[in-house]
């Protein structure tokens, strides 16, 4: 029986406790005429016990609660700070995507903003999707680049240097 219990992931501090209240279940009938199986009879008056004790850990008496505070529910909408503070954020982002040269800029938005297709943007801007996947992950980079510098704009060195590669493969 109590292999049984640990069988079905009743804790080892349980089982004292169910096989207990089972074999005094048991003792208060009037009669065992009826059991037919007394084996089957104890697992079902354990199992009945246990699921007994597990109704009772859930019910809280309202009484036992020490604090009102832990009756109230909290309120996970953000205030207006953190309202104010993304919306700054968000317009930094935005400055930062601006900064990028044009057809960086244009492909970063596409893909990764209107989520466009990279075989789509490639055909749109007549390249190849080997130079767009290029152009939007030369994007994020200068965009995490100005974010981990602090800068509200991407780094003018990287920038002229990706307009120097940019006028290298056809762009103006």
């Amino acid at each position: 029986m109590r292999d049984k219990l640990r069988s079905v992931g009743v804790p080892e501090y349980e089982i004292d406790d169910i096989m207990q209240d089972a074999y005094l279940r048991i003792s208060h009938l009037d009669s065992v005429a009826h059991i037919r199986n007394g084996r089957g009879y104890l697992f079902t008056v354990a199992r009945s016990a246990m699921l007994l004790r597990v109704r009772r850990e859930r019910i809280v008496r309202i009484d036992s609660l020490s604090d009102y505070d832990e009756l109230t529910l909290a309120d996970d909408d953000p205030g207006p700070e953190r309202h104010a503070a993304a919306r700054i954020d968000l317009e930094r982002v935005h400055r930062m995507i601006a900064s990028l040269p044009s057809p960086c800029r244009e492909i970063f938005e596409m893909r990764r903003i209107e989520g466009v297709p990279q075989r789509e943007i490639a055909a749109r801007m007549g390249v190849s999707e080997h130079i767009v996947e290029k152009l939007s992950a030369r994007g994020l980079r200068l965009i995490l680049k100005a974010i981990a510098g602090g800068n509200r704009e991407a780094a003018s060195p990287a920038k002229q240097r990706i307009e120097r590669k940019l006028r290298d493969v056809g762009f103006e």
